[in-house]
């Protein structure tokens, strides 16, 4: 077995899917870089990221695929589903070496597998779109903090751009230690790590402007006088709204 590594980028990967083409790899597995376990009887390959390489695959498979089974493969790589480096290789290297367009051949175990996947990234995306909430800052930087299923940063970041196009934001995804800031102008990716619980009232309250709990107050009292008690239904309320959002719900601190 020959272990390909890379440096964990969408054009890292499809760099060493070229690279299992380069070198005719047989039997290979392709893994990030100190996250695999090296097999002593293969052979491993370093890939170094490389531009033209990662477009000519792409290219090739834009030759092949339709643009809504792109994004499914890049929210595929998104979902950092375990091996799903290697599921996707297997994808790609049936779709190249079929004459006919497969990828509604839902019968092939990674068609089906790569459609199912991407399906449950993008409802992760449209579910942080629906439920980021911000908080103002002294400094008059709007933030939110999230801890999504999937890495959806990248895919939300266009919807916010718009929507919020004249004011500073900042959104952290907390899980993945890294975030996006937008300045007014453009969109830039941050990474960091705060050693303080993110989640400490005490904490936040220290950094939010002095209206900001006002502000809240408000969307609480609004959100309970829309709410018609004799009309509740739990069960179907958590089936749109999951329990594990709530923790960074305004609305939901009075509940």
């Amino acid at each position: 077995m020959d272990t390909v590594l890379y440096d964990g980028s969408y054009e890292g990967l499809f760099t060493a899917f070229f690279a299992v083409y380069e070198y005719k790899l047989p039997d290979a597995h392709i893994h990030v870089e100190g996250h695999a376990d090296v097999s002593l009887f293969g052979k491993v390959h370093i890939v170094v990221t490389d531009k033209m390489k990662s477009l000519r695959v792409y290219k090739k498979l834009e030759e092949k695929l339709s643009r809504k089974s792109m994004q499914q493969l890049y929210k595929a790589y998104l979902s950092g589903d375990k091996d799903i480096e290697n599921t996707m290789l297997r994808y790609i290297q049936y779709v190249i070496a079929s004459k006919n367009s497969v990828e509604t051949n839902y019968g092939h175990p990674d068609v089906l597998f790569i459609q199912q996947l991407s399906r449950k990234v993008d409802r992760e995306k449209h579910r942080m779109e629906a439920f980021i909430r911000f908080q103002l800052t002294k400094d008059q930087l709007y933030f939110a903090i999230i801890q999504p299923d999937y890495n959806v940063i990248p895919l939300i970041s266009n919807h916010f751009e718009k929507r919020y196009a004249d004011q500073r934001w900042f959104i952290y995804d907390s899980r993945r230690k890294y975030g996006i800031y937008y300045n007014l102008e453009t969109v830039e990716e941050v990474e960091m790590s705060f050693s303080a619980d993110l989640n400490n009232k005490h904490g936040i309250a220290l950094l939010c402007d002095e209206q900001e709990e006002l502000y809240q107050k408000l969307w609480q009292q609004y959100f309970t006088s829309v709410n018609i008690a004799a009309r509740k239904n739990m069960k179907l309320h958590i089936q749109h709204m999951p329990r594990r959002y709530w923790r960074f719900l305004t609305e939901k601190k009075i509940m």
